[in-house]
């Protein structure tokens, strides 16, 4: 089973500060084992030579039949049995036990008949050096990895915040803001050493840079086109007004029509793609503006839009960018949907659907996409980014969506500020809510 660990987990501060924790760990473990064993070592291996050489006196005593020094005896008790065989074998060895509740250093030999003589050192003194060491290994550890973590901590946090920043201009750049630039400190200042942060930060404002240019080329490049073909499209126009009645004067108004109207459209899309267009607001009834931008789409297009209001409000915005949107969302709906075609106002939300096969899965994927079109449809993709475009500069959200029994459902959702207007209408409950019309409204 794979282990589900906490989102922070995932975080490089996290990450280093276990990596830190765990080498500090290792380390003073390590560091700790050593000096413990060393010192060990050296404090037993003192005990053990002070042992035997008493061990050594006690046995000269007792064979010359003197009397037998302090702690040292025959078959003592409290002897380890290790000892005792090892000794009653006629071996020498030491040990350290407890004897009388206090640790003892055992030396042990030896004696006649089978029995053992015993020397005993009191080892309490090394026994508590030895605690104490561990205990200032264990204390001196400790502050070590608290001070390395806070250490390191200062380390990754002053890295992972220059990381946050850098990932936060990134995001900016992903939604359009081309002027958002890291600046890091140390990219500012060529004379100090470069690290890895500072090199992907001027990377990112490198590229920041250098796609701004090339769109902004573009940018230029589209709006002059579009300008200079006006012209020409303007005589164009008139030399066709004046061609003679017949199928291939239609033929050519409608194409010099088409034409006129994609260069209106580039020229738009240029104005929007600078992000500098600005929305005039005033107090617009939802309801009013939604049927006038039906009554203009179906005058061009000659369909019939239902309209349907669940609920009326006032909204602060742009008239006539919201008709721009509105008129397009239901273009299109005709275009490439099929009736019927019904756009519904349910307080600030706005949805225009039909009973056609549905979004493009592109579409529903990326959103729109301008010249590009699927499944045979007509068109250059223009009008659906448009309203997208025109959209954002009213701080609304547009949406795409496929309903569950087929067709495209496009809403629109504006921000409500409602403003003071004196005398107006209640917002809901008014003569129009609740109702149902045609695009043509008496």
């Amino acid at each position: 089973m794979r282990v589900t660990l906490p989102r922070w987990a995932g975080s490089l501060g996290a990450k280093a500060a276990a990596f830190i924790t765990v080498m500090c760990c290792a380390l003073a473990a390590l560091l700790g084992i050593l000096v413990h064993v060393s010192v060990t070592d050296q404090t037993v291996g003192q005990a053990r030579e002070l042992a035997l050489t008493r061990l050594k006196d006690a046995t000269s005593a007792f064979e010359s039949g003197d009397t037998p020094l302090p702690g040292a005896g025959v078959d003592p008790e409290g002897l380890p049995p290790s000892l005792r065989r090892l000794a009653a074998s006629g071996q020498r060895g030491t040990v350290v036990g407890r004897h009388h509740g206090r640790p003892t250093m055992w030396a042990a030999g030896p004696a006649d008949h089978g029995r053992v003589l015993a020397v005993e050192v009191d080892y309490s003194q090394q026994a508590h050096t030895i605690a104490g060491l561990d205990n200032a290994i264990l204390w001196s550890s400790g502050l070590a990895i608290g001070a390395t973590l806070l250490v390191g901590a200062f380390a990754v946090t002053r890295v992972t915040r220059r990381l946050h920043a850098t990932a936060l201009v990134a995001r900016r750049i992903s939604t359009g803001d081309l002027d958002a630039r890291v600046n890091d400190p140390l990219t500012r200042d060529r004379s100090r050493p470069q690290d890895e942060v500072a090199a992907v930060a001027a990377a990112l404002d490198s590229m920041a840079a250098s796609l701004q240019g090339k769109l902004l080329a573009e940018q230029r490049f589209t709006a002059d086109v579009a300008h200079e073909l006006r012209t020409p499209l303007t005589g164009l126009h008139a030399a066709a007004e004046l061609l003679p009645p017949g199928r291939p004067t239609e033929l050519v108004r409608d194409r010099v029509a088409a034409l006129r109207t994609l260069t209106e459209d580039l020229l738009e899309i240029s104005r929007l793609d600078t992000g500098r267009e600005r929305a005039a607001l005033d107090a617009e009834h939802l309801s009013t503006v939604a049927r006038r931008a039906v009554r203009a789409a179906d005058a061009a297009a000659g369909d019939g839009t239902r309209v349907r209001v669940v609920r009326d409000v006032y909204v602060e915005t742009d008239r006539r960018r919201l008709e721009r949107v509105l008129g397009n969302l239901v273009a299109n709906a005709h275009r490439h949907g099929r009736p019927p075609v019904v756009l519904t106002v349910d307080g600030p939300v706005v949805t225009v659907r039909d009973h056609g096969d549905g979004f493009p899965a592109y579409l529903l994927e990326h959103g729109p996409q301008r010249f590009r079109t699927e499944g045979g449809a007509t068109g250059h993709g223009l009008g659906l980014t448009i309203a997208r475009g025109q959209a954002e500069v009213l701080g609304a959200r547009l949406e795409f969506a496929d309903a569950a029994d087929g067709g495209a459902v496009a809403t629109l959702t504006l921000p409500q500020s409602p403003p003071e207007v004196p005398g107006a209408p209640a917002a809901a409950g008014g003569p129009e809510a609740g109702t149902e019309a045609p695009g043509d409204p008496a």
